[in-house]
């Protein structure tokens, strides 16, 4: 004769089965990200002589080289840049607005604790090559719908 619940234990042992090994899984990803090691909020001086770095390429966007000309004429640093504390410069802003969609994809990789190697090669990849000129504010591809 058959327990008339039955059916009703072997459902829940079979449960009982998947959230263990659901909890061992668990167990053994939160074990992984403990051992990440995540960046600071400040940057080091090697990620600043980066930016300078890539500032005074030819890659730069003209709002970036534009501040890399106030740095050199020692109007503020990189450092005050990257702390907020050149924030109220109107080059600074300019910047700031132009480079904000970029800015933020590379806050939230290295937040989510990207490569910075990575981070860096993805907005490469992203950027369009500088045409020299200081028209970084107006469209490079016209379509139809654009007027």
């Amino acid at each position: 004769m058959t327990f008339p619940y039955e059916s009703a234990r072997q459902q829940l042992q079979a449960w009982q089965k998947d959230l263990d090994a659901r909890g061992a899984q668990l167990e053994k990803v939160a074990l992984e990200a403990s051992r990440v090691q995540s960046r600071g909020g400040e940057l080091s001086p090697a990620d600043l002589a980066e930016i300078e770095k890539f500032a005074k390429s030819k890659d730069a966007p003209n709002a970036l080289k534009d501040l890399q000309r106030k740095v050199d004429s020692g109007a503020f640093s990189w450092q005050d840049i990257a702390s907020g504390r050149a924030v109220h410069d109107p080059e600074v802003q300019r910047a700031m607005h132009t480079s904000m969609p970029s800015l933020k994809r590379a806050y939230t990789g290295i937040k989510e604790g990207q490569n910075l190697d990575e981070i860096v090669a993805a907005g490469q990849q992203r950027a369009r090559p500088s045409r020299g000129d200081y028209d970084d504010d107006l469209p490079s591809d016209f379509t139809e719908d654009a007027f």
